[in-house]
């Protein structure tokens, strides 16, 4: 061989080795589940797919984040044996289902992110989950090219002669008859890929020949165990943690603030469990649902309104004059029960008064003479007002009804109440004094 068909590898004693290429960020096609981002952020991070896909879920829920990520990434990265990225096919006119599919990612990604703009404790949890999922790929990236930072080690292993095996013996299994499992052992003697079929043949007539136990019985080795599953002891952890969190901020603390207390505990020791699970031991498909439930209720937790108490009471408030009647009266959770029967602004006259219920029901008793100017607000619910034929309750969404109740006829009018009542989850029952 002559000095110019030497390869580069072979340069001389003291010479710097040629950088390794850079490796680049591509979706993976052979292991993808929906567009290959997680697969090719697990190849390229060196780290199991199942981890970013984990994260990727909930910070999806939690701040839509994870749509946006995963969708331009769908978008710009090519697959690892393409060249051309879905946003350029679509620039040349060729719209298929996976770029459209990228667009719709990215936008509800965006849709939900806008939604949780004025929710200040999703977005934090949302921004320290990504730094983490970042941080920890950036280090498995760190790590891997540490370990193979050493061409001259790689070079000793790659020249190194192949270590010599003895031949096949009589009974040794063959690839045909005992073949290779999924984690790469196989099911039988010493492993060997090859052999003739007089071995094999010879093999099974000695195991016909002798009985269950006998000496010419092929006895399998067994199968080295797996990994210990973690999944009962993760979720056993889970909730435990959400228990104890929720506890500590029941009694001070309104009830979707304990909540999302609890929740969060629970899922940042899912979160732990899934990512042990990447070195030692192993979890299945049930902690992943687990999570990307917790994540879930973590959300809806953070809709609820600030107001509603963890405690459920009866309060009844009944001013004896229009100088007694307060300005608001406010309950977390419960039945709250407002009687103004006793209350005559006079002729010409107005009486103002707030009714807040976070979560229950505001009942409210106007006099029998007062005209009622009334602004009802309801989250989630319904509400009654005096003269409703139906007294079915019909729960709904937002809703925002202004009426003024006049006094019955032949009544005395005894001036004017100006009633605000406001519920986040249940019914405003507003009725007329006998």
């Amino acid at each position: 061989m002559t000095h110019e068909d030497a390869p580069a590898a072979a340069a001389a004693p003291g010479s710097e080795p040629e950088p390794a290429p850079l490796r680049r960020f591509r979706r993976d096609r052979r292991h993808k589940t929906l567009g290959g981002v997680c697969a090719g952020l697990g190849r390229h991070c060196d780290m199991d797919p199942v981890i970013f896909r984990i994260g990727l879920a909930v910070l999806a829920v939690t701040g839509g984040v994870g749509l946006i990520f995963y969708g331009f990434a769908w978008l710009f990265v090519a697959y690892d044996d393409e060249d051309e990225n879905e946003f350029r096919k679509l620039l040349t006119g060729r719209v298929d289902g996976p770029g459209l599919a990228a667009i719709v990612t990215a936008l509800v990604g965006c849709g939900v992110f806008l939604s949780m703009l004025n929710n200040g404790g999703a977005l934090s949890f949302a921004a320290v989950l990504a730094l983490l999922l970042a941080g920890s790929g950036y280090w498995s990236q760190r790590r891997t090219t540490t370990a193979e930072a050493d061409p001259v080690a790689a070079q000793a292993v790659a020249d190194a002669p192949p270590e010599a095996q003895a031949p096949p013996v009589a009974g040794a299994p063959s690839w045909w008859r005992d073949p290779i499992v999924k984690d790469g052992t196989h099911v039988g003697g010493t492993g060997y890929f090859w052999g003739p079929p007089d071995l094999a043949r010879a093999a099974s007539g000695a195991s016909s020949g002798s009985g269950a136990g006998g000496w010419g019985r092929p006895v399998a080795p067994k199968r080295p165990p797996g990994p210990r599953g973690i999944g009962a002891l993760t979720f056993l952890g889970a909730v435990v943690a959400g228990l104890v969190g929720a506890g500590v901020t029941w009694e001070d603390r309104s009830l979707g603030h304990s909540l999302q207390t609890g929740l969060a505990c629970a899922l940042a020791v899912f979160g732990l469990g899934i990512a042990v699970s990447a070195f030692r031991g192993r979890t299945g498909v049930g902690s992943i649902v687990l999570a990307v439930i917790t994540a879930g209720l973590l959300t809806a937790s953070a809709a609820l309104p600030s107001n509603i108490s963890t405690r459920w009471m009866h309060r009844d408030w009944v001013p004896a004059s229009a100088s007694d009647v307060s300005a608001k009266y406010e309950l977390g959770s419960g039945v709250g029960t407002l009687d103004l029967t006793e209350v005559r602004p006079g002729a010409g006259k107005k009486v103002s008064v707030h009714v807040e219920v976070g979560a229950g029901q505001a009942r409210v008793i106007v006099p029998a003479g007062a005209t009622v100017e009334l602004h009802a607000e309801v989250g989630v619910g319904d509400v009654q007002l005096p003269g409703d034929a139906s007294k079915d309750v019909d729960v709904q969404p937002g809703v925002d009804q202004r009426a003024t109740l006049a006094p019955p006829a032949g009544t005395k009018a005894s001036g004017t109440v100006e009633l605000h009542v406001e519920v986040g989850v249940g019914q405003v029952e507003v009725s007329r004094a006998s």
